[in-house]
């Protein structure tokens, strides 16, 4: 054992690595967006939107918390990897229990998360303790504000009929924490000062769940064109929907991703944890929510592709794509970009005019104009925002 503890050591590049205990945690979370989405599938009203919804943000939010903590800690101490072992353990329970979690499965969902929650807390303020006292107050604080969430959580597990209200008001209660800087009384509030970012190995664990939600994608459209009888319809849905899986990769990825990185890793430490909590723990809630509603929206529109098409497939196709580019552009807009990215923006009007005007296209005629819209924003950005980035290559010493 080290001065530091169980702390990360940061190598002579100052970039920390991605370890494979850290890619095999993930592991859990390809699972859970798997049952997110065919929750959403099997649940295709607005009750059932705003569940999966309150879901959905829990495990987004459980995902980043570790990826707070591995931030700091180090994955390959036994200690470590021991307690990434047993979130795992927790979060596969949580995971189980997502599509039957508003009803005979509650119970088991909310014990599990919190305990995932408050026990990642508690090893790493007691690992934090005696190297990094501003961290480990932080994460006294933290505990604080998890079990007044978690009692909302319990709460509502045992209250069916107050369910929805509980779990809305416990997760509403846990994302504010980070812009109130979890204040407590009589411990004060947290100071960005004291989120010691490691920004390349924050970003890059970001971008590795963006992933996870797109590989979803990937099975939604495979797995449903398998299911069904290979008519033209049904090929031209497949198309479009592997189209539009590519060009949101694109517009993520291609430039945004790198850029973001970039920027985030020169910023001063106060400017880094501002960073790491506006644009990759509450922006990306939009970018993978919309990955995990299109993934749901391909299912439906290939396992129908022709005829009149159903509201919840028409809302689907639509609000997928349109939360990933809105997420997107403000991602963009808060890592670096001068202004908000046009070609986000114009994919937004396109995408509001297909709202208005597109309920008499059938479900694989609209799957193939969403996907037009977004490769003509994945085209746009990367046209006029190359040459620039090349120019600004070629400048550096």
């Amino acid at each position: 054992m080290t001065a530091t503890g169980l702390l990360r050591e940061r190598s002579q590049s100052g970039e920390a690595r991605v370890e494979t205990v850290e890619l095999f945690y993930d592991l859990v979370f390809v699972f859970a967006i798997t049952q997110l989405s065919h929750r959403l599938v099997h649940h295709p009203t607005i009750h059932g939107a705003i569940e999966t919804g309150i879901l959905f943000v829990a495990i987004w939010s459980s995902w980043v918390n570790t990826a707070w903590v591995t931030n700091w800690l180090d994955p390959n101490r036994r200690r470590v990897r021991f307690m990434l072992f047993a979130l795992m353990a927790g979060g596969l329970v949580v995971s189980m229990s997502i599509p039957d979690a508003f009803a005979e499965k509650a119970v088991p969902f909310a014990i599990a998360y919190v305990a995932v929650e408050l026990g990642r807390s508690a090893f790493t303020a007691l690992a934090l303790r005696r190297h990094d006292h501003g961290n480990y107050l932080n994460f006294i604080r933290i505990l604080v504000w998890q079990a007044l969430s978690g009692a909302l959580w319990i709460a509502g597990a045992f209250d069916a009929e107050a369910r929805l209200w509980l779990w809305a008001g416990a997760m509403a209660l846990w994302t504010a924490g980070p812009a109130a800087f979890f204040f407590v009384p009589g411990l004060g509030r947290s100071s960005p000062e004291d989120w010691n970012v490691e920004a390349h190995h924050f970003a890059e664990r970001c971008g590795l769940f963006i992933i996870i939600a797109f590989g979803e994608s990937i099975l939604a459209t495979g797995d449903s064109f398998a299911e069904i009888e290979w008519t033209r319809p049904a090929a031209i849905a497949f198309l479009a929907s592997f189209v539009g899986t590519v060009a949101l990769w694109w517009t993520y990825f291609d430039i945004g991703a790198e850029r973001a990185s970039a920027t985030f890793s020169h910023r001063d430490r106060r400017g880094r944890g501002q960073v790491a909590r506006l644009a990759y723990t509450y922006l990306h809630i939009a970018i993978v929510g919309g990955i995990v509603v299109a993934a749901a929206a391909i299912q439906l529109v290939i396992a129908a592709p022709a005829g009149p098409i159903a509201p919840p497939a028409f809302a689907m196709t639509l609000a997928g794509p349109a939360l990933f580019l809105a997420g997107t552009a403000a991602f963009k807009r808060v890592t670096g970009a001068r202004w908000w990215p046009l070609s986000h923006l114009a994919g937004l009007a396109a995408i509001a005019a297909l709202a208005l005007a597109g309920r008499a296209l059938q479900p694989f005629q609209l799957a193939v104009a969403v996907a037009a819209v977004l490769a003509a924003v994945a085209i746009w950005e990367t046209l006029s925002l190359a040459p620039r980035l090349n120019r600004s290559a070629m400048d550096r010493p």
